[in-house]
């Protein structure tokens, strides 16, 4: 993704997905569990292992939709509903991600740090955006992956999901890697990056509409789990 735009990029991680998930979801009670688990725990690592030294955010984000993408394999194959849920919920996540980074014209690691002195909410909405899909409570990232360690541990599969478990930390490293340079420049530290000139912050509606449900959708985990 490092030679494309963020609206291409954009396209990659969220609508080019759909075709193969769908595929996958429909041939998940003919898929081996041995299988998809062990192409899931390698996503993961993968994912993770890679995304740490990205200083391209369009690199990072590439990673971190591998990682993803590896909970939903390890759990396509044992459940099926809670492996779709979790891409749905991700695409959610990464949609506004994607649209505040156009917004900011912000493509680097170094160049996040000059959004707060621009626009503060955008910055502030941008941490919990990552911090979501770094999956803490109780942000919406944390729901699919909870069910799905669940389910897991319910069909004896407790060193897997430990395994799962540990390597998404990898990928909670660069997480918070971003969010610590959206907000190291708040007053009284300051930023050696050089601000875009007349950036313009004002968001469209389909970021208004999918940032709640991209953050906060823990109220409805009980009846996910029934």
């Amino acid at each position: 993704l490092r030679g494309t735009t963020l609206s291409t990029a954009l396209l990659i991680t969220t609508w080019q997905k759909i075709a193969p998930i769908t595929l996958l979801y429909m041939v998940s009670n003919h898929t081996q569990a041995e299988t998809t688990l062990l192409i899931g725990t390698t996503s993961i690592l993968v994912g993770g292992w890679g995304g740490i030294n990205q200083t391209q955010l369009r690199k990072m984000m590439a990673y971190s939709s591998i990682a993803h993408l590896g909970w939903t394999m390890a759990a396509i194959s044992i459940t099926p509903n809670t492996a779709l849920l979790n891409i749905i919920i991700y695409m959610t996540i990464s949609t506004p991600v994607f649209l505040l980074l156009m917004v900011t014209s912000t493509k680097t690691l170094q160049s996040t740090t000059t959004i707060w002195s621009s626009s503060p909410p955008t910055a502030v909405l941008l941490t919990l955006l990552f911090l979501s899909m770094a999956a803490l409570p109780p942000l919406a990232g944390f729901t699919p992956k909870l069910l799905i360690m669940d389910k897991l541990i319910m069909h004896n599969l407790t060193p897997v999901t430990t395994a799962m478990a540990l390597f998404s930390l990898l990928s909670l490293v660069f997480y918070l890697r971003t969010t610590y340079l959206l907000g190291s420049t708040i007053p009284p530290t300051t930023t050696q990056s050089t601000a875009l000139w007349r950036l313009k912050t004002s968001h469209n509606q389909l970021t208004t509409m999918l940032a709640p449900f991209a953050l906060f959708n823990i109220t409805i985990m009980p009846a996910l789990m029934m």
